[in-house]
This record gives C-alpha cells, structure tokens and sequence, in this order.
C-alpha cells in the first residue's frame, strides 16, 4: 500500500444482499484499522475536527488506533459524541471530517467513518462504556424525542451531573435511528439500542409512549413535575406530498410510513403482525437519503424499484455511497422526470404512473438549477406501489401547545444556532424541530450546542 489509497472496505455482495437485511458493509477488523489509520497524518492543524458537526477530535483517537489502544480511542470519541457506532455508519463523512482532510488533496482521504464505527464496535463487543460523572448537581432537565438530537442532549448533560429524562413518544427510543434507516444500514439490535444503553448508563432515565401535548405538556413539566429546563429534540415526522390527482389511492406512501412499518414494527419479517403492501412494481418519488433508504427496503421485499427524480444524478442530494449501493443492487434510476398523476384502477388501488419529461433551466435561490418541464413529453409506467420522499416537516403538536413558543412561516420552532434557546425562558430546541429534515449528525451538533446552552442557563440560576 503506497499511503494514497485506502484500505478497502469489505461489503456484502450485491446479488446476496439485495435480499437480505443483513448489513451491506461488513467494516474494517483489527489489522485493516490499524493499517488504515497508519496513512494518518496527525495534523498539526487538523481541518477534520473542523469539518465534524460535534467537533470529535479526530487525531487523538486515530492515533490510538494506531497504537492498538482502542479503549483510550472509544473514550477519546466518547468525549464529543453520545453515538460513536451510529455516526461511523451513516454521516456524511465525504462532506465532513473526510471531505476536509489532507490526505485528499493528492490521493483518498483517510477512512475516518470506518475508523470511528470499527473504534464503538470494538468497544460494544469488549464491554466498554463511556465514562459517568462522579456526582450530581441537583438539577432536573427534560428531553423531549431519542432521535440523534434528543440522545446527544441528554448524553451531554448527564457527563455533566444533570438528572436528566427523555420522553419519546414511540414505543422504543432512538428515533430516527430505531424507525426511519433501515436494518442494512443501521443494525438494530446491535448498534442503536447498545447505543440508547450507554446514553442510560450515564443515568439517563427514558419514558416511552408519552406525546408531549397529549400526555403531558411542556408548561406542565416545568410547572408542575418540576424540570428546570427542557430540550424539544422531537424530529420532523410530517411528511409532504405532491398534491397530485390519484395520491389519495390505496399503495401510495409516505417514505416515513413505508420505512417506520418495516424498521419500528418489522414487517420485513416472518411472524410479525404488522405487514406492508409488498409491491411489485414501485416508484419512488424523491432523491435524498430517505428516498434511497425506501427504494433499497422496497427491492428487499421483492419489488422492481424505480427512482423518479426531477433533476439530473449530479443534483441528486443523497450520499454517493447511498447512490452507489442502489445502482449495484438493481434500482432503475429515472432521472430528469417528474410525477403529473398517479393512475388509480376501479377499485382504488395504484395502477401506475403519468411521468412528465424535464430539462434543467436558471439557477434557483439555492444554486441548483431548476428543473423545468418539457411540453408533450409525458408518457405512462406501470406501478403497484407509490412511496412519496419528499421531505419532512415538524408536527405541530409541541408548538401549539406550549405556550409562548415561536414557530416559523415552514412550522419550524425558532431557535438560537448557538445555544438552541428559544423564544421561552428556560426550553431549548434543536434538530430536524428547527431545521426541517436534515442529517442525524447535524441534529447531534444542535443537541450539543443545546446542552451547553441548557448548562450555561442553570449554572447562573
């Protein structure tokens, strides 16, 4: 190896794991991490740290692992992330910590995802937790959602001797991480809920099945159970649609429904009680990360898959290594194209879909080119199955019963970047609650910002 190329990264086969569940990558063992964190070198300047939302120091813990001290490397990242085993598998890395480093500029960036997801697992399979804090300050903070932001927060907070509660409204925490990425990219067993544990083993209590504005509210924690402050890490759990004739029709999902009935109640599997229009033909609208966690989940079960997506595959917003794994695994890719219809039969099933032709125009608000529509150029495929991913927004829920809260023209709650402090005293927010649908490690970021924020309140009580 000459230092310029990275240490290969074992996967799952292409044809075997198109119908399985099990994990597509399989992760580096003992000797490649150490051989990969070799090509590491140890910045004086590290721009990685810069380029991680939870500012991970990520020299130290690389030069552990090349030390074969891969305890000191788990706490070393224990410090600045609650999600170690989460984080190695489903950031951005290319965009991130990698995107930034050295290496880069002439040959690969070093692995640091696969680096930090074989550093937690080490640790899962040795027994290791992140260290506690050696006593309590005597102050109550509540969390509302286990998603990524939600975890981070209490995480934090507990390091920090707060006696901290989540409430999540499902019945099992995690989030996003438990209902929206499936099983082949996010084991669950495994790694989210040995996650969800050590977050407890600091002594973060969670209360599942409780909907913070019908169980209780927000004014009724802080007014009457007696939480000093409060994070809103709820998520954005409201999905979108087109507002196209036929959506109403019987087969026609929201990625959020289609994923949380496979990933939270199981429907991928034999035995369980809970099954899922099992398609033969889908489409899904949409070209983020949702949309090709629905399209991988739908081949799965069986389906031909289609991607439809308005813009070109240089415009396509989810992770290359996302697109990448799609492609291998069968899914057709209709690019450039656009639902106008979804054809319903007597019965008020899905039968297909009307598709409109389109050609990138100007440059939007964004940068991205806009994708206009080509006049005559609609034509008709057949589908049983319609899943809609289209983003998400905040339920509005919380912010309509909680008195005081600002909120937004897109439902968002307003929050400080900063800290996460909100338009009420004493609650702070943070996450896909303010952003809309984002990434799980920028959601980790706010939790932390929040928690430093929620720290720096009661501390001058």
């Amino acid at each position: 190896m000459n230092g310029m190329t990275r240490v290969p990264i074992r996967e799952q086969d292409p044809k075997v794991r198109a119908t399985n569940f099990e994990e597509v990558c399989l992760g580096y063992n003992e000797e490649e991490a150490v051989e990969e964190a070799m090509r590491c070198l140890n910045c004086k300047n590290p721009l990685c740290v810069q380029g991680c939302p939870v500012s991970i120091n990520i020299p130290a813990f690389i030069q552990k692992v090349k030390e074969r001290q891969f305890e000191e490397a788990y706490q070393i990242i224990s410090e600045s992330s609650a999600l170690p085993a989460v984080c190695g598998r489903v950031c951005p890395q290319e965009s991130q910590c990698e995107g930034k480093c050295i290496r880069g500029i002439k040959g690969e960036p070093v692995s640091i995802g696969k680096l930090e997801r074989f550093v937690a697992d080490w640790a899962r399979e040795n027994g290791i937790k992140p260290k506690k804090a050696e006593q309590m300050n005597g102050h109550k903070v509540a969390v509302i959602g286990s998603g990524p932001a939600g975890l981070t927060c209490a995480g934090d907070l507990a390091k920090l001797g707060y006696d901290v509660t989540i409430f999540e409204a499902l019945h099992e925490a995690g989030g996003v991480l438990s209902y929206g990425i499936p099983e082949f990219r996010l084991p669950k067993t495994k790694v989210v809920a040995a996650e969800v544990e050590n977050v407890k083993s600091l002594g973060v209590k969670i209360e599942t099945n409780v909907v913070i504005g019908k169980s209780t509210t927000i004014d009724e924690l802080i007014e009457e159970e007696g939480f000093e402050a409060v994070f809103i890490g709820s998520g954005a759990g409201l999905p979108r649609f087109m507002g196209i004739p036929g959506e109403q029709a019987n087969g026609v999902f929201s990625a959020n429904e289609f994923l949380t009935r496979n990933n939270l109640m199981k429907a991928f599997m034999e035995g369980y009680d809970t099954p899922i229009s099992r398609g033969k033909k889908v489409v899904v609208v949409g070209g983020g990360n949702v949309a090709m966690d629905a399209a991988r989940t739908a081949l799965r079960l069986g389906a031909e898959v289609h991607v439809v997506y308005r813009r070109s595959e240089a415009e396509l917003p989810a992770r290359v290594e996302e697109v990448h794994h799609a492609k291998e695994e069968g899914i057709i890719f209709d690019l450039l194209q656009n639902p106008t219809e979804i054809l319903v039969d007597e019965n008020g099933w899905v039968k297909g879909i009307k598709i409109i032709k389109m050609e990138l125009g100007e440059p939007d608000a964004s940068g991205r080119r806009s994708p206009v529509e080509i006049p005559g150029s609609e034509y008709e495929i057949e589908a049983d199955t319609v899943i809609m991913s289209l983003g998400t927004s905040p339920n509005p829920l919380i912010s309509s019963t909680t008195k005081g809260l600002e909120i937004n023209r897109r439902k968002c709650i307003v929050a400080t970047e900063d800290t996460g402090a909100t338009s009420k005293t004493g609650v702070y927010a943070g996450g896909d609650a303010v952003t809309g649908a984002a990434t799980v490690i920028l959601a980790m970021g706010a939790g932390k910002a929040a928690a430093k924020g929620i720290h720096e309140y009661l501390s001058a009580k």
